[in-house]
């Protein structure tokens, strides 16, 4: 089961909606769309804060992949899975269901590379789902509330996202083909959750492709099984042996995919977002921002809760001295396996004298020394290291991302890896705001401290 807090940084209220799974399995059977070899796919009721998690069950072992973003591979035309050398190709259209009928928490076992594909659409999963139903869950749903706007831009493709004046997912999309608008008109369509009907208005609408693209991939030993009859291929005059389901039916797609993969974030996003010639490869980087967005919102709630330490403590806790002690807060301790401490940078650090002095930037050993100072208190929480002090012993992953300058805000966290009497390991980020700005693998001995 995975780690809600690994999962999601933001959380709803207890008296908000709560946390869903199905009622029993759900079994969908077929041919993936790409590369059209039988699969079965069995989706499994799973506990609270477990998420949406796919597993290879024709692999020995089998291997679980988590749906979150951190895990996608970048394949074009759809959304893959990859942990390690195993991948689980087409996910798109479950998760737009799993995202569509809020269910929080499954266990989707497959027995192939690809997801059964049905007619292109979301609703070969969600028919199945809505016949067992749904069981609500004793726990809040994990809900992330957009507080700052995002934008992602691939030539002249756009998606944004604002903060919404409604609690909901909002979405306005606009397709628009240009040259190609003889074949598929301009068309634009908006969908929220609130009041929205995923299962009628957005679930039945299914992928498509024009004409030259369906035999591009034909051409690449791709979508062979498949026929113009099985999925909508648009060529001058409109689908070829087939028919829209609604007159705007490429738009709605389009949308049931972004459904889809902003569920990667793992949990629901609320806001209201513009969409214009998007695509999976947008969404993807959207995803990437709004968990950034996500992290710097739990560091900053960290600030205001949780287990604190002083400077006392702290100077109780490290032999460091000014101007070497460089933590000058924890903001939050998490049992003996997080931490989140601060570090404020004024223009009176000492070493600002010296260092680029008509042009301030912190030194980056002491950005590296900061996390360290925090990972050896992270150390000094385990009991078996009771009485003993942190000393750097190897330094592994370092990257120093952007310039730390007078008057930035260092918020540093270390993790812990694995602790043992003598030794422990962590690893630990330092932001400015939302932005990275170094992290490191730090290796330390435990060694007793000094009595006075």
């Amino acid at each position: 089961m995975l780690d809600a807090a690994e999962q999601v940084r933001t959380v709803g209220s207890a008296a908000g909606p709560k946390q869903q799974t199905l009622a029993g399995p759900v079994r969908i059977a077929g041919k993936g769309l790409l590369l059209g070899e039988e699969a079965t796919a069995t989706i499994l009721p799973a506990p609270v804060n477990h998420g949406i998690v796919f597993e290879r069950v024709d692999i020995s072992p089998p291997v679980q992949i988590p749906a979150l973003v951190r895990h996608l591979a970048r394949r074009a035309r759809r959304t893959t899975l990859r942990m390690g050398e195993t991948s689980i190709e087409t996910i798109e259209h479950c998760m737009s269901a799993l995202a569509g009928l809020r269910v929080d928490n499954v266990l989707v076992q497959l027995d192939g590379p690809e997801l059964p594909c049905g007619d292109g659409s979301a609703a070969p999963f969600v028919e199945p789902m809505l016949e067992v139903g749904m069981v609500t869950q004793d726990a809040p749903r994990r809900i992330h509330r957009i507080t700052e706007p995002i934008l992602v831009q691939e030539g002249d493709a756009m998606l944004a996202v604002f903060p919404g004046q409604t609690d909901e997912f909002r979405v306005v999309f606009d397709l628009d083909y240009g040259e190609n608008s003889h074949r598929i008109k301009r068309q634009i369509q908006s969908y929220a959750s609130s009041n929205g009907d995923f299962e009628h208005e957005l679930a039945r609408a299914r992928t498509y492709s024009l004409k030259e693209e369906a035999q591009a991939l034909w051409d690449r030993g791709m979508c062979r099984h498949l026929t113009p009859n099985d999925v909508l291929v648009i060529g001058d005059d409109g689908p070829i042996d087939n028919s829209y389901r609604f007159d705007n039916e490429p738009v709605r797609h389009k949308i049931l995919d972004l459904l889809g993969d902003l569920y990667l974030v793992g949990c629901d996003v609320h806001g209201a977002f513009v969409a214009y010639k998007s695509g999976h490869e947008l969404n993807r980087r959207m995803c990437l921002k709004i968990v950034q967005q996500m992290e710097a919102t739990h560091r900053q709630d960290a600030l205001l809760l949780g287990r604190k330490l002083d400077i006392r403590d702290i100077q109780r806790l490290l032999p460091h001295r000014y101007p070497m002690l460089l933590v000058d807060r924890v903001v939050s301790i998490e049992g003996d396996h997080k931490a989140i401490g601060v570090k404020n940078v004024t223009i009176n650090e000492p070493f600002f004298a010296g260092h680029y002095p008509g042009t301030p930037i912190m030194p980056g050993v002491l950005i590296v020394e900061a996390m360290a100072q925090l990972g050896g208190l992270l150390m000094s929480q385990k009991l078996e290291h009771a009485g003993k002090i942190a000393v750097l012993l190897s330094l592994d992953k370092v990257k120093l991302r952007r310039p730390v300058t007078p008057g930035d805000q260092l918020v540093i966290e270390a993790e812990a890896i694995r602790a043992k009497p003598r030794t422990g390991t962590v690893k630990c980020r330092a932001y400015v705001g939302s932005e990275l700005a170094a992290e490191a693998q730090i290796r330390f001995m435990m060694v007793d401290a000094e009595r006075e």
